[in-house]
């Protein structure tokens, strides 16, 4: 019995000569400052928002352990999962406009193996349920009811996820009811991590609570194979952040890593899938989306629609946070 979909053909490993040290520090710096000289690089972790800082370094930490990348991506992911400060991903995340804290989630390794949960309630950690969705079943992607009895099929717990500062927002935005997503607001959304470990392969997840107050029921580009997640370890990976129903019209993700697999550097390939975007006609100043990219060399980039968006890099024994460039 099939026990994984397997996504792309099996690829040559390069294997990378340069590792890290153990240090973790954290800085700002402006876009660009990261060299991007085609050199091969060690372990590297790329990731987006603030909320990527804590992500990379438990990445990093189990890299540097001797660990798989996808290993690295899970247990980076998990941190934002579990904080309940972070208000758009996993436990303490806004709820949908009935009050439901509902989860999305996908992980993909270096075999083009895919695991996803979307519409997910009540679990704490949806990205581990996506990996065991991809390690044991023959299918990608489980939903809703579904998802959820899988996982307590599979030993997870029920918790409740809407914090009292959620629940009290909520009830604030109530009084009008009025669905109006603010780009950059607090400075986060998904999570998504793209790691290479000491073996030149590549993975990566992404996970998230989706727009706050969205329609009950609504998913978005967050757990879905090529739109907020995409990885080809002969080439590279790429995530996304930001409005998910732009990120699917496009598959942006998948389009990324295309484009890097026809020649395209990670920042080209980010700002051409930008670029798509842009040329749909969309109020561009509505909404924000983001893209962060690695290739298969450890060169990095990243783009967005409006000022606002960054990410943090993980690369050379430091972790530092990143203003993207953008489009306006």
């Amino acid at each position: 019995m099939l026990n994984r979909r397997n996504f792309l053909s099996k690829s040559t490993i390069a294997t990378l000569a340069m590792l890290f040290g153990t240090s973790f520090t954290r800085k700002k710096i402006q876009a660009q400052a990261v060299p991007q000289n085609g050199a091969k690089s060690g372990p590297l972790v790329i990731s987006t928002w603030n909320h990527g800082l804590a992500a990379n370094e438990a990445a990093m930490e189990v890299i540097l352990k001797g660990g798989r990348a996808v290993d690295a991506a899970e247990a980076g992911v998990k941190i934002p999962e579990a904080d309940p400060e972070i208000t758009s991903v996993g436990y303490g995340g806004l709820p949908d406009r009935d009050g439901k804290v509902t989860l999305d989630a996908c992980i993909m390794d270096e075999k083009g193996n895919a695991g996803s949960v979307c519409f997910l309630e009540n679990i704490l950690h949806p990205i581990s349920v996506a990996r065991l969705v991809m390690d044991t079943t023959p299918h990608v992607m489980l939903a809703g009811s579904g998802a959820l009895q899988f996982a307590l099929e599979n030993g997870f717990k029920k918790k409740n996820l809407l914090t009292k500062e959620a629940k009290k927002a909520w009830e604030e935005w109530k009084t009008e009811s009025k669905y109006q997503p603010v780009p950059n607001i607090e400075n986060h959304d998904t999570i998504g991590l793209i790691a290479i470990d000491q073996h030149g392969n590549i993975s990566g997840a992404c996970t998230t609570s989706g727009m706050a107050f969205k329609i009950h029921g609504r998913v978005g580009d967050s757990p879905i194979i090529g739109a907020g997640l995409f990885v080809d370890n002969a080439v590279g990976g790429a995530t996304a952040t930001g409005t998910g129903e732009l990120v699917m019209r496009t598959l942006g993700s998948f389009l990324v890593v295309e484009l890097m697999r026809n020649g395209y550097t990670p920042q080209k390939a980010c700002e051409e899938a930008v670029n798509r975007i842009v040329k749909s006609g969309i109020n561009l100043k509505e909404h924000q989306v983001g893209y962060i990219a690695v290739n298969k060399a450890g060169e990095t980039g990243a783009f967005c629609i409006q000022p606002g968006f960054n990410y943090a890099l993980f690369k050379n024994g430091e972790n530092v946070l990143i203003d993207s460039g953008s489009y306006l």
